[in-house]
């Protein structure tokens, strides 16, 4: 028998996200500190298992179909979240901030994307309920976005044209020098803000803009508010440790970005699609994940072939 959905279950898995953030925090990041390799590719394990026993309890609850569909939207966000894990990294560059600070300012700037994606996913539900068409609509825009994500070119990030940046730093007092995690310090007994303060707004700027793009996603995948806010949770979670992890090997994903742009307009035609033409949750999963993961495999094998002409070369130079 399927269950209903009721408050007590969104009021428990918000506890849960609550607890487990708090945990985070509170124990095992009380203490500023370099997230190291091993450490990030733990946790991302931590939180891809425990997606994936709530795909399996959801299974229970609510049927196979809703798992699927839980799990499908969980691959989409997490793929997109990869995007989004690169340009933190230019935005961490930029600001030179150093490895011990970012876990704390990727913390904060999570917390506020579940807020903002809460509030955004809360009213795109409604949208949906009550104008059916409006899935057209994102379905258009998936597709937009994905083919000038294709074309696009590589640019680097700007923070001086950033409005959020400007607004900041025109209203608020900015010190010139970090105080290690704080986002507030003093300055000759004047209350200040750090320039952490200032990554952080950009953080939750861009996640805001990758929003606009991975919510409509989801909502191809599915139009049940509870799983599209729960994978969007799982995904978010596991951002800190997808940052850490890949943010030192950007330059061997260079084809990741294609492979989102077809993950888009792919889920994009699918909103397009008469009802006739149905496109199983299976289908789509194993499509988004092809896609990914070709993508994947492709940058990593044209980066061994370049590393190893290039000692190829160098043993030549130096046999000469």
């Amino acid at each position: 028998m399927i269950a209903t959905i009721t408050w007590m279950h969104w009021t428990a898995f918000t506890l849960a996200v609550v607890f487990f953030l708090a945990l985070d925090l509170g124990v095992f990041h009380r203490k500023a500190h370099s997230v190291k390799f091993k450490e990030a590719l733990i946790w991302m394990g931590v939180w891809f298992t425990m997606a994936m026993l709530f795909a399996w309890g959801l299974s229970f609850l609510r049927g196979q179909q809703e798992a699927l569909e839980f799990v499908t939207g969980y691959i989409v966000e997490l793929s997109l979240s990869m995007d989004n894990v690169f340009v933190i990294a230019l935005i961490f560059g930029y600001f030179r901030v150093p490895l011990p600070y970012q876990h704390r300012v990727l913390f904060w700037g999570i917390l506020g994307a579940l807020i903002m994606r809460g509030i955004m996913i809360g009213a795109g539900a409604t949208l949906v309920r009550q104008f059916e068409w409006t899935l057209m609509i994102f379905g258009a825009f998936l597709v937009f976005t994905g083919v000038k994500m294709f074309f696009s070119k590589e640019e680097g990030v700007d923070p001086e044209k950033n409005m959020a940046i400007r607004l900041a730093r025109k209203f608020l007092p900015i010190s010139p020098h970090y105080d290690k995690q704080h986002f507030i310090t003093h300055v000759n007994g004047r209350r200040m803000f750090t320039p952490l303060l200032l990554v952080l707004v950009m953080v939750e700027a861009t996640d805001l803009i990758f929003a606009l793009d991975s919510i409509p996603a989801i909502f191809g995948i599915t139009t049940n508010e509870f799983i599209v806010f729960t994978s969007n949770v799982f995904a978010i979670l596991g951002l800190r440790s997808l940052y850490f992890v890949l943010a030192g090997a950007i330059e061997y994903f260079r084809f990741l970005k294609f492979g989102l742009s077809l993950v888009l307009v792919f889920i994009g035609t699918k909103m397009l699609l008469p009802k006739s033409i149905h496109i199983s949750t299976t289908l789509s999963l194993c499509i988004v994940g092809g896609i990914i993961l070709i993508s994947i495999l492709a940058s990593l094998a044209v980066s061994w072939v370049e590393h190893r002409h290039q000692v190829r070369n160098r043993k030549t130079s130096l046999a000469l």
